[in-house]
């Protein structure tokens, strides 16, 4: 028996030749009823060495895309080892599914392997290996960007501010600049993502499928609703959601007494306040999170501060640094980590609470014994973190010792419960797009792409925000949009684990109405 390395950085400047006689010896290992338990802990761990060297690269080349060193790591990990280990973890399943061994907290583990054999086709290895690559050039494209700002060079993130100033024509300018990085490198972009979609387009034909949709469907192990289902939702957002955006889009011009919204009147206050900025550094945004989330359960603080100790927050925004925010897992130490990109405004807030509900999730699931039973799937992970953007609202001020006043701690909660409502419709273009996009012919062309966005976009936007002459910067927007390049199929979750939960996942218009009323009637008690 191959005895695994003892350290949880053992696998870190490891190649996959370093790994492979690791696998091959749980390959190779006698198998029967009697030892699968042990065989299975050792591959849980092997499988939790490998996890764990991957995220930390990936963690250290998205703090700095331009650094050389660590976009070697990073495609060593995502484009060299992730696919071979794929190739040898679909035999390890093999031997267990043959094995037909069940029980009680196995069942779905077992299900999930089965769905991943008939999934693998060898000849998507070394396409697996190119999507890494063109993932992380795409990451440094991103990373790259800046815009000038009266001289002074900022990343396009930091325009945020600016969006929030109570004079439109400087709002103007930073919407403007905010996007025009995105619209230079719109044909680089483009071509990136053209390679994405042939590759995602031959992976499901090797898999047996006749397009990318109908692959990724089953390779997230989406036993529980269809494409189908998924159309339903944008017809109940249609039905139900946008009348409700409208409704607070009207509000919201009504206050600012303009004659139409434009698109960069949408985070400035509609009551002409100044701006909200929870924090004055990232340290004090740490400590003022971490009383938050003492008041929703004390043992989230202290691993929050777990976390912060063990310098597994990233929180700043800065050049060089890769868009977007996301929570990964250190299963071998058992602890999670957050990467935001903070320019110190109100979203600031909702997204690190978004991210800490993952790694709370994190902590909980860390002592289950296999890796395999930790994470319930990207889509229902989400619940943990949308649920905690919710928990923690009535925590934020600074009465318990978070970030605002009372008068703009019911802003902000406000301002949470608008944005859920117009996520909705951006969910909904989102997923509307993707399943346009890899089902129809002109999927391929990317003019047609950027045509069917601005088609969708008014479809579940509607047209209370004025976009005269503005086609670019809205076309920008998805390309801006890092799901489309590096998760795609992402947002829709899994109706079984909510009914377990006692609750049930809305498609159905019927049902989108109820819930948007409610929320509608709270928000008519928060008169912020």
């Amino acid at each position: 028996m191959t005895v695994l390395p003892g350290s949880a950085d053992a696998f870190q400047n490891a190649s996959w030749s370093d790994i492979l006689p690791y696998y091959a010896e749980l390959a190779a290992r006698p198998l029967d009823r009697a030892d699968v338990e042990s065989w299975l802990q050792d591959w849980s761990m092997l499988e939790s060495l490998v996890a764990e060297a991957t995220a930390l690269a990936g963690f250290a080349y998205a703090s700095d895309t331009a650094d050389p060193q660590r976009e070697e790591a990073q495609l060593r990990f995502s484009s060299e080892i992730a696919p071979q280990a794929e190739e040898q973890r679909t035999k390890l399943q093999q031997r267990l599914v043959n094995l037909d061994y069940v029980r009680p907290g196995l069942e779905t583990t077992v299900q999930r392997f089965r769905n991943q054999m008939e999934l693998f086709s060898p000849a998507n290895v070394p396409l697996h290996t190119d999507l890494a690559k063109l993932s992380t050039e795409w990451a440094k494209v991103i990373g790259a960007m800046t815009v000038d700002w009266d001289g002074e060079e900022k990343t396009p993130a930091q325009m945020a501010p600016f969006l929030e100033d109570n004079d439109r024509q400087v709002r103007e300018r930073a919407f403007r600049k905010m996007f025009k990085p995105y619209i230079d490198q719109r044909d680089a972009l483009a071509d990136l993502f053209d390679r994405m979609y042939d590759l995602r387009q031959n992976v499901a034909r090797n898999a047996g499928f006749e397009n990318f949709r109908d692959y990724t469907h089953r390779e997230k192990n989406r036993f529980d609703y269809t494409s189908d289902d998924c159309f339903r939702f944008h017809d109940a957002v249609e039905q139900a959601v946008a009348p409700a955006v409208k409704r607070l889009q009207e509000r919201r011009r009504a206050h600012l007494g303009v004659a139409r919204l434009r698109p960069w009147d949408q985070l400035v206050d509609p009551k002409g306040r100044a701006p909200l900025r929870p924090y004055s550094d990232v340290d004090d945004f740490i400590q003022r999170a971490g009383r938050v989330f003492a008041h929703v359960q004390p043992d989230f603080k202290r691993d929050f501060e777990t976390m912060a100790d063990a310098r597994l927050l990233d929180l700043d925004n800065r050049k060089g640094k890769a868009p977007g925010g996301f929570c990964d897992s250190l299963p071998v130490r058992k602890l999670p980590l957050i990467f935001m990109n903070t320019v110190n405004v109100d979203d600031d807030v909702r997204t690190l609470l978004h991210e800490a509900g993952h790694s709370f999730h994190v902590f909980e699931t860390a002592n289950l014994p296999l890796l395999f039973q930790r994470h319930p799937g990207a889509e229902m992970a989400e619940v943990a973190s949308m649920s905690m953007e919710l928990l923690a609202a009535p925590y934020i001020d600074q009465e318990h010792g978070g970030f605002y006043s009372e008068a703009d701690a019911v802003r902000s909660r406000r301002w949470l419960l608008e944005r859920a409502v117009i996520f909705f419709t951006h969910c909904a273009s989102v997923d509307a797009f993707q399943q346009w996009i890899y089902t129809a012919p002109e999927g391929r062309d990317a003019e047609a792409r950027d045509r069917k966005w601005l088609e969708l976009r008014r479809r579940f936007e509607g047209d209370m925000v004025d976009w005269t002459g503005l086609d670019s910067e809205r076309v920008a927007r998805w390309y801006y949009q890092l799901h489309f390049f590096e998760f795609p199929f992402y947002y829709i979750p899994l109706p079984d684990l909510y009914k377990a939960a006692g609750a049930r996942l809305i498609f159905d218009s019927d049902g989108m109405r109820e819930l948007i009323e409610m929320v509608e009637e709270e928000l008519a008690t928060l008169d912020a």
